[in-house]
């Protein structure tokens, strides 16, 4: 059941000179991201008065930065609450404004009390030379770069092989920047991880296999002399209580980093939504690392909820991060009681920052893949803004068959824990590979959408040492392919001599835009096996969820300032998106047509 409430955002205080100041804020639904229009909002000690504008902002002039300012809400049918700002000068240039750290209650009458906490929006500045806002900027948060993938002509390079991706943190990550109204850094916004974060309606597997591979193309939105091919994965779902007994690693940073009202306490409250989901056949221990590192719960039944939970509730932050010193520790745990054909997992709650411990990248990343081949896997979870080294996690996750998402409210926890339980923590298949072989009579010249550091060399998808990513039960996996047909003009790919050995074509594949081929391991198995797929021309995409996937990926390409776009806008992401909230039961494609009309109005 979707909670009514409401949270309150709090943005930029910039300075015009050296008098003049202004206090901005977003007030919208939590659940939803709707913002909330018309709510009734007051700055005292001034008494100045103002209602939210349709984007849900609002916005008071001040004079004098060091008066104990408050502000209060009202909403009808709510009750009213006041928070206060915290206002600190920076230059003379500059102010900024973050959020109190006390909770801010704002509850439907006649409904209960739901606490929410104020967020902090970042830091952005105003040029006054130009009179403009520049972007936002966190400073210490770290995102590895992300070359675009370009496009490649098919008679020369026909082959191409990559790994599949069920990360979602990029996108959680972006939905953070745009509630609090600032714009994502490009490097930020992984285009698989964005469309990857939404479910489609792929069909079930039945037979042996526990993948079904789909694939259909259209003509591309965002130009319409291309056609957008999609390829979807349906992992096999399997019901909480057929799945196998977990041996469960909380393995939590408690550093001084983590001491904000988004990072510690929230970690606390999304492993108890993920304790409340455990059985008596499951085992949690929990170990934490500051200074430090050190066993906080030894193995403990997952039916025993109150006991993992006080043990949760003790945890305080301090002291610098030994995070090297906290995941040995915790494969330690892990191993000791290792249950042999269950899930062996390490579940790394922490913003990312490693500074004590473990000083060799290569050292962290052997220790992280020897215990992979033994069986414990690695789950990341990211917490907090600001300092978030979403670099870090990303490839931890990586290397220790895992999967990495970034959890930032209650919403995003339950997503994770609840409604993708078994996804989350429970493979069924891993060293999943794609490879496709394009046909050049009909493709002139490709492109994969996204996935940029998960290419592999065409070499890599037949040897089974190649590690890649994996699948978890009811998961799905969507990748895009943008191609220019044969006979087109090509504008991106350009020109090359024809190769003296290439086949003449044969008839009875002309009708074929490429061949498909799927390589996985059983969870258990060494060797993998391959599964290979016709893609016909003729396969023609019609459903809300195919146009539902490219409005996301033009969302990101937009986000990234992507090089390939030609006619692609906001507008156009909202229009292809429309069709697809006829199948949205959690209400987040419904969220997402909200921040792209936040993303659309930050960029004008």
């Amino acid at each position: 059941m979707k909670r009514i409430a409401y949270s309150i955002v709090l943005a930029l205080v910039c300075l015009y000179g050296n008098t003049q100041s202004i206090i901005q804020g977003v007030v919208y639904d939590r659940d939803s991201g709707d913002p909330l229009i018309g709510v009734n909002v007051v700055l005292y000690p001034v008494k100045a008065t103002t209602v939210s504008g349709l984007d849900g902002t609002y916005q008071f002039e001040i004079q004098d930065t060091t008066l104990p300012y408050e502000i209060e809400l009202t909403y009808a049918g709510y009750d009213s609450e006041k928070f206060k700002p915290l206002i600190h000068a920076v230059n003379k240039t500059a102010l900024w404004m973050g959020a109190q750290l006390e909770e801010v209650i704002v509850t439907a009458v006649g409904q209960r009390r739901n606490k929410l906490m104020g967020r902090v929006a970042g830091i952005q500045w105003f040029d006054r030379s130009t009179d403009e806002v520049a972007e936002p900027v966190f400073p210490e948060e770290s995102y590895a770069a992300i070359e675009e993938n370009g496009f490649k002509r098919t008679d020369q390079d026909p082959v191409t092989t990559f790994s599949i991706d069920v990360d979602r943190a990029s996108y959680a990550n972006v939905k953070r920047y745009l509630k609090q109204r600032q714009l994502p850094p490009p490097d930020a916004v992984r285009i698989e991880e964005m469309v990857n974060y939404f479910s489609y309606d792929y069909p079930a597997p039945v037979d042996e296999h526990p993948l079904t591979v789909t694939s259909s193309s259209t003509v591309c939105p965002w130009n319409k002399d291309h056609r957008l091919l999609r390829i979807g994965l349906q992992g096999k779902r399997i019901e909480t209580a057929d799945l196998p007994p977990s041996n469960l690693v909380f393995l939590l940073d408690v550093s001084g980093s983590m001491d904000e009202w988004n990072k510690l306490p929230l970690v606390k409250s999304a492993m108890e939504v993920l304790v409340d989901q455990l059985r008596e056949e499951d085992r949690v221990a929990i170990v934490v690392y500051a200074g430090a590192a050190g066993v906080v719960l030894n193995a403990t039944p997952g039916s025993a909820k109150r006991k993992i939970k006080e043990a949760l509730q003790d945890l305080e932050a301090g002291g610098s991060t030994a995070g090297g010193a906290g995941i040995k520790l915790a494969y330690q745990i892990a191993q000791e009681h290792f249950i042999a054909d269950g899930n062996n997992r390490i579940i790394l709650a922490t913003d990312g920052d490693f500074n004590v411990g473990i000083q060799s990248a290569g050292e962290l990343q052997r220790l992280i893949e020897e215990q992979r081949d033994k069986g414990v896997y690695l789950t990341c979870l990211g917490f907090g803004m600001g300092n978030l080294k979403d670099n870090n996690l990303e490839t931890l996750a990586d290397h220790g068959n895992g999967n990495y998402a970034y959890i930032n409210d209650a919403q995003e926890a339950e997503k994770i824990f609840v409604r993708e339980f078994g996804g989350t923590l429970f493979t069924i298949a891993k060293d999943v590979k794609l490879q496709l072989e394009f046909n050049p009579h009909k493709v002139q010249s490709y492109r994969l959408v996204g996935y940029e550091n998960r290419m592999l060399e065409n070499e890599a998808f037949a040897d089974d040492k190649k590690d890649a990513g994996d699948l978890g039960a009811g998961h799905t996996v969507t990748a895009l392919y943008e191609l220019v047909p044969a006979g087109v003009d090509d504008i991106y790919a350009g020109k090359s001599e024809p190769l003296k050995y290439q086949q003449p074509a044969k008839d009875k594949f002309l009708a074929e835009w490429a061949t498909l081929k799927v390589r996985y391991k059983k969870p258990d198995a060494l060797r993998s096996q391959m599964l290979e797929y016709r893609i016909a021309s003729d396969e023609s995409e019609t459903s809300s969820d195919g146009s539902f996937a490219a409005a996301v990926a033009l969302f990101g390409m937009l986000l990234r300032h992507s090089d390939y776009l030609q006619s692609g806008d906001f507008d156009l992401v909202l229009s292809l998106a429309q069709p697809g909230l006829c199948n949205d039961p959690e209400g987040e494609r419904a969220e997402f047509i909200q921040l792209v009309k936040i993303a659309r109005k930050l960029n004008q």
